[in-house]
């Protein structure tokens, strides 16, 4: 059972060492977006449910803690000692804290707003803060966003023209279907945002 994003299983000495270093660390815990079939799941992984499914989750909020060599997910062992509602409300103000960069997108006309390529981007659409920046940025009150793969996110007016509701579909496509990033997919689906906060998904 590894506790790790990725890498080779780790041993269960190894796993004690990492729960140990987290235990007695200042390292930052945030949320990271995760699709439901993450493995980490199985791994007992430490997760909110973002979008329910029939059969469980179609998007799951993971909680990790911020290592120098990578992000280390807890897990239900970290529960004995640290307290869940205090993880939640620590990883969201640190999202808070972070700048995810949100910057007008100039491929969509600068209709459209996003941040891409810093480790956050994507779970920024998780703070109010952020969300009602890029309302204001784009002076819209319902947002679509599009965060198909970990460190990306695009986001448009609901009421943009077609024009630019089209390359903003064909880009979030375009980005779910590359896997030569490396960066994990989290969901094909567009979010709708009013007022800062998620209010409904449209599946794609």
């Amino acid at each position: 059972m590894s506790n790790t994003i990725h890498g080779p299983e780790k041993t269960p000495e190894e796993i004690a060492k990492i729960v140990e270093q987290t235990e007695n660390s200042d390292k930052k815990i945030y949320p990271i977006l995760k699709p439901g079939d993450w493995v980490g799941l199985k791994a007992g992984a430490l997760s909110s449910t973002l979008i329910p499914s029939e059969d469980g989750a179609e998007v799951v909020i993971g909680y990790g803690m911020d290592t120098p060599d990578n992000f280390v997910f807890l897990t239900k062992q970290h529960l004995e000692t640290m307290d869940a509602k205090q993880i939640t409300q620590e990883a969201f103000t640190n999202l808070e804290n972070c700048d995810p960069g949100l910057e007008f997108v100039g491929a969509l006309d600068n209709k459209a707003v996003g941040a891409n390529g810093n480790d956050f981007s994507s779970e920024a659409i998780l703070s109010r803060t952020h969300m009602l920046k890029a309302h204001a940025m784009l002076d819209a009150e319902e947002l679509l966003v599009s965060i198909p793969r970990r460190t990306c996110m695009t986001i448009i007016s609901r009421q943009a023209d077609e024009d630019t509701i089209n390359k903003f579909a064909f880009l979030h496509n375009h980005t779910w279907q590359d896997d030569s990033f490396g960066n994990a997919p989290i969901t094909n689906s567009f979010f709708i945002v009013k007022d800062g906060s998620i209010v409904g998904h449209i599946p794609l």
